[in-house]
């Protein structure tokens, strides 16, 4: 394992002011005055300071959207709606850098990939509801109706739900978030974004581009804090119509228990333990590079890594050997540097509890790769990738959700094997299938309990295709007009012509 950093390819002269709440189409502070810091976790130094909110912030926020709902936003027309959307892409590209150096000092994401991967992303989401803002129309029904003789008319529209409040996680700020923004303004719907604590400052500035961009005041809302006093707001706040959450398992389960009084729409994208299968016939170098990058990319902290790898036995041995050197090889270190490969887990929280999982996991298997920390320059929260073999699907390093840089590989006997060990789970999130064959392929991937399945590759996404997960992995779907089912509701009008 080779640490690296570079302090001259670190973009200087940055000078991140502290965040405020937006909220009616004004910045100001929380409520109470009070901050929380934004730690760098490759550095450990604070960056920022970010408003506290307070439950009174949240209740201003659903005042404000409620507002904008039942005013402006509601009578904006769909072209003007994707107008903005348009905008709001563009703005995103002249402001990628700025963007982009927040997401790396206040989540550890590799320099390279927020600028290659997250920013074009969201920006190519906005652009593509945009197009879908003018297109959600209703139909006419062919109907006769019994106890009517004469002429009917029924058609049906297609309607937003109103107030939507987003509780988006520390993972993947931008993208996360911007899933939700995007359809929700496109289906003429407002929005209250609920950041993660520990990943804020990219939500700071995507609130000053849609100002930008035009949203009419209280369209969208920005309030940081902590998820048990706003976010607790918001999914209890009888004005809030839907709550669209990604986070945990623990955290849905919480959210749909208190929701249940105000029967709120819900999305939920939740947490996954996703099984990777590698079939003796898979393309090894191909293979293994795809199992490493499944469960590694963003420091495994992915709610689809493919953190079971399920490999059949005649090359069981070989897979774990070719791992074990991709292990060796990887490069940790400052996450501007576009050298480095691994950069550090979000936060000292995050840190601490996979830490715990690798002592777990040291007792429960055998440990290949990894299983250390790597500092640079003795600061940052850094975890070199690590690696156990010979896990079956019973240990809890198999079975729950570590989100970080940690791999479990477990051998299999034949199809039915795999199928039946990569379905042995609570989650539904995704999956993966490595073969030469297809047909067996796309056999297995119909057996599979997973919202995604990839095959022959991994961490593939678009807009326009739809993504979510199965059983305890949530429900709605993201992505894709499939998205808007979770964001308007269906009238039907009848009208006697007679």
């Amino acid at each position: 394992m080779t640490s690296t950093t570079s302090d001259t390819l670190r973009p200087t002269g940055r000078n991140i002011p502290d965040g405020k709440l937006f909220i009616g189409g004004t910045w100001r502070q929380a409520a109470t005055g009070e901050t929380f810091p934004s730690v760098n976790p490759a550095t450990e130094q604070v960056v920022a300071r970010i408003a506290k909110g307070t439950e009174g912030d949240a209740r201003d926020a659903v005042t404000a959207a409620r507002a904008a709902f039942d005013g402006p936003w509601g009578r904006t027309k769909p072209e003007d709606r994707a107008a903005i959307l348009l905008r709001a892409a563009e703005l995103i590209e002249a402001r990628a850098d700025e963007l982009a150096y927040r997401e790396v000092v206040d989540m550890g994401k590799l320099w390279r990939d927020v600028t290659t991967i997250d920013i074009p992303h969201i920006a190519r989401m906005f652009r593509y509801y945009a197009g879908w803002a003018t297109k959600l129309e209703g139909a006419v029904k062919d109907v006769n109706p019994v106890r009517h003789d004469g002429p009917v008319l029924a058609y049906t529209r297609r309607q937003p739900l109103g107030v939507v409040a987003a509780i988006t996680p520390f993972n993947f700020p931008l993208i996360l978030t911007v899933s939700k923004i995007a359809p929700a303004l496109a289906a003429g719907n407002t929005f209250i974004h609920k950041p993660a604590s520990d990943t804020s400052l990219s939500a700071i500035t995507l609130a000053e581009i849609l100002e930008e961009a035009g949203v009419p005041a209280g369209t969208y809302n920005l309030v940081t804090g902590p998820g048990s006093t706003v976010g607790n707001a918001l999914v209890t706040d009888p004005r809030v119509d839907k709550i669209a959450l990604t986070g945990s398992t623990a955290s849905g389960q919480s959210i749909i228990r208190a929701s249940a009084d105000t029967l709120k729409h819900l999305t939920m994208e939740l947490g996954g333990k996703s099984p990777n299968i590698v079939f003796a016939d898979a393309d090894l170098d191909k293979a293994a590079l795809t199992a490493f990058y499944a469960i590694f990319w963003n420091k495994g902290e992915v709610c689809v890594a493919g953190s079971r790898l399920l490999v059949q036995r005649p090359v069981y041995d070989e897979m774990v050997e070719r791992l074990t050197a991709l292990a060796a090889d990887a490069r940790t270190g400052d996450p501007f540097d576009p050298a480095t490969d691994f950069g550090p887990v979000a936060s000292r929280a995050e840190y601490d509890k996979v830490r715990e999982y690798i002592g777990i996991g040291r007792n429960e298997a055998r440990l290949v790769a990894g299983g250390t920390t790597a500092p640079v320059d003795g600061k940052g929260f850094y975890i070199a990738p690590t690696l156990f073999a010979d896990a079956d699907n019973t240990m809890r390093i198999s079975r729950e959700e570590i989100f970080g840089p940690v791999l479990p590989i477990i051998p299999f006997d034949d199809e039915d094997d795999a199928v039946a060990i990569a379905n042995d789970t609570p989650f539904g999130l995704a999956s993966g299938v490595q073969t030469r064959d297809i047909a067996k392929a796309v056999r297995v991937a119909h057996r599979i309990d997973a919202g995604t399945v990839w095959i022959n590759t991994w961490h593939l996404y678009d807009p326009a295709a739809p993504f979510g997960g199965f059983k305890m992995s949530g429900y709605g779907r993201e992505h894709g007009i499939e998205s808007f089912e979770s964001y308007t509701q269906h009238k039907t009008v009848w009208v006697a012509l007679d």
